[in-house]
Parts: C-alpha cells; sequence; structure tokens
C-alpha cells in the first residue's frame, strides 16, 4: 500500500528524564524550558525537548539500521557520524563543484540516504544547495499542571583519600569550601508530553529541482522500511543528554497516527488539547469526503500498540509515487 506521508499526534508520560538542557551556570544545571498558550488560553512555562534533539534520535537510528544493509548507500561523512554529513564528504564536495543545482542534489541523493531523509544545506564549493527534511519534529513539549522540574544534589568525591588528606579535609576550614570534592546539581523531570511529527514519504528520492525520482523504487522502498523503523526506535529508546544516569522512565505513550494515500498531508492536532483524538477524527472523516478511503487513522494506547502498528506498516507499505502528466 503506498503511502504518501505519515503523522504522529501522541502524549508520552515520561518521569526523571533530562534529555534536553540549556547549559549551565557555576555547579548548576539548567533544563530546557518553553513558553506556550495553553487549552484555556493562558500562558504557561513548562519544560521541553527539542525537535532538533528528536530529528537527531532517530538520524542516529537510521545511521545504525542503514549500516546493515547495502541497498541504504551511506555517504563518507555519514560513516563517520560527522554532523554535517554529506558537506564532509571530499569527494562528494570535488565531483558537484561544476554540477548545476539539479545535478547536485541528484547526486547527494544517489550517494546517501540519510541526506535523502533528514535533509541538508551544502555551501561548499561556491554552492549554497539546500535538500529540505522528509522528517519534521515539533518540540516534545510538557502539558501544563502535569510536567514538574526539580534539581537534585550530587557530590563526585576527589579520588586522594590519604590519611594526611582526610585530616586536611577534616578542618573547619577545608569543610567550608568543600575541598577533595565537587558538589553540583542535576535537574530532572516528570510529566506528561505533547508529540507531534510528520514525514512526508513521497519525497523519499525526490529531487526538488527536478521533480524527478533521483533513485529507483527499490532503493526508495528499502530507505522507507528504514525511515519508519528508525522512527518506531526513536520512540522505544529517546535517547538524548545524562542517559548514563537519568534514562527516562517511559511509562505511557497513547495517541493517533494518520496515514495518507493520496497527495493531501496526514492530519495532525497537538496533544496539548485534550480532545485531540477526537479532533483528528472529525478531520479524517471531512478529509475522506472529498478523497474517499484516503486517509486512515491508528489509535494507540500504549507503546506495546503503537510497536505493533508500525511493524505492520512497515511490512506491508511503500512510499508513494508522485507523478505529473507530461
Amino acid at each position: 500500500t503506498p503511502l504518501y506521508s505519515l503523522s504522529i499526534s501522541a502524549r508520552a508520560t515520561l518521569d526523571m528524564h533530562s534529555l534536553n538542557n540549556e547549559g549551565g551556570e557555576g555547579n548548576q544545571i539548567q533544563t530546557r524550558m518553553v513558553n506556550i498558550v495553553g487549552e484555556d488560553g493562558r500562558l504557561y512555562n513548562v519544560n521541553a525537548v527539542s525537535g532538533d534533539m528528536y530529528k537527531h534520535i532517530l538520524a542516529e537510528h537510521f545511521f545504525r539500521v542503514a549500516s546493515t544493509d547495502r541497498a541504504v548507500p551511506l555517504c563518507a561523512g555519514c560513516r563517520e557520524l560527522n554532523a554535517n554529513r554529506i558537506s564532509a564528504d571530499g569527494a562528494y564536495i570535488e565531483r558537484i563543484k561544476d554540477m548545476t543545482d539539479a545535478d547536485a542534489l541528484t547526486d547527494m541523493l544517489r550517494s546517501c540516504a540519510l541526506d535523502d531523509i533528514a535533509g541538508n544545506l551544502i555551501t561548499e564549493g561556491k554552492k549554497s544547495l539546500p535538500r529540505k527534511s522528509v522528517v519534521e519534529f515539533g518540540w516534545v513539549v510538557g502539558i501544563p499542571e502535569v510536567t514538574t522540574t526539580d534539581s537534585y544534589f550530587h557530590v563526585k568525591y576527589a579520588n586522594e583519600r590519604s590519611e594526611g588528606k582526610r585530616k586536611e579535609d577534616s578542618t573547619e576550614e577545608a569543610r567550608g569550601a568543600n575541598l577533595g570534592q565537587a558538589i553540583f546539581h542535576r535537574p530532572a523531570s516528570s510529566g506528561i508530553y505533547a508529540i507531534v511529527a510528520n514525514l512526508e514519504l513521497a519525497r523519499i528520492g525526490l529531487n526538488d529541482i527536478t521533480q524527478e525520482y533521483a533513485v529507483p523504487s527499490e532503493a526508495r522502498n528499502a530507505r522507507h522500511t528504514k525511515l519508519l523503523e528508525s522512527l518506531l526506535y526513536t520512540f522505544l529508546e529517546p535517547n538524548g543528554a545524562m542517559r548514563g544516569t537519568q534514562s527516562p522512565h517511559l511509562v505511557a505513550l497513547e495517541g493517533v497516527l494518520a496515514v495518507t494515500h493520496a497527495p493531501l498531508p496526514a492530519p495532525t492536532v497537538s496533544a496539548i488539547n485534550q480532545g485531540f483524538e477526537g479532533e483528528l477524527a472529525r478531520i479524517c472523516d471531512a478529509l475522506n469526503e472529498l478523497h474517499p478511503g484516503q486517509v486512515e487513522l491508528y489509535a494507540f494506547d500504549s507503546l506495546s500498540t503503537f510497536t505493533k502498528t508500525l511493524a505492520d506498516l512497515i511490512q506491508t507499505t511503500v512510499p508513494y509515487t508522485l507523478t505529473y502528466p507530461k
């Protein structure tokens, strides 16, 4: 079954995580906070995880699943986990220096599946060539009144604990200055978070300049499968900051996965809206009046149901192929 687009509108309950921080001031790590307008029209300051973080999580999972499949090529930059991806591939930059933008983009799409799905901006070789991402993540936003952040006290003790050092640290002056140990504070957040994501599956392998596919259908199908698999793993293992000691507790995941089988966007409604599931159902009904049977919703009430839904789509779908009349 061809999929033109796929979207996720969900609520995730995450406890004791610190996936995204703004930096540090002194010995205090500052967590990421954003201002939003709630369903009641009032302003709130809540904890959040940036869409950049979730995009990075998906790209890392895509790298790992693509590395096992020769049908899903990676450029030299991606194989080294370079954040600049194909912009760090000297052979590619040398090849495209005299190419048109259209030909350079075709070369990119054929050379690297990760640059295809995650996008890039080539600024090397006197070019400014954008490739828009196939994947879009919104901020993962804490829902007001059910999300909180606390700061926790930590101590890192010095390795040197000889008798002389213990006597030195036992003085009142040393205790007052906290000599021999480092004191710091780490944040941890818990709550219910609203998630929105969208995948433009029909654009896999599509040259946005020529509006033609740069890779054959078999290659597009392989990238489609790896992309959906990476999306699943993004929710199963939400990587990020401080996972070594503050791996998040994923307590619950519920929401709606929407797909379209024709050129129309899969709808999303933020889970900040308490009635987002019903709103999506009404949108789906209205769109199906215009395009009968072309929009489907899959509701899920747990991580296991979400996994089963995506696993079924991985095994039974291919990316939609756009065609334009000549």
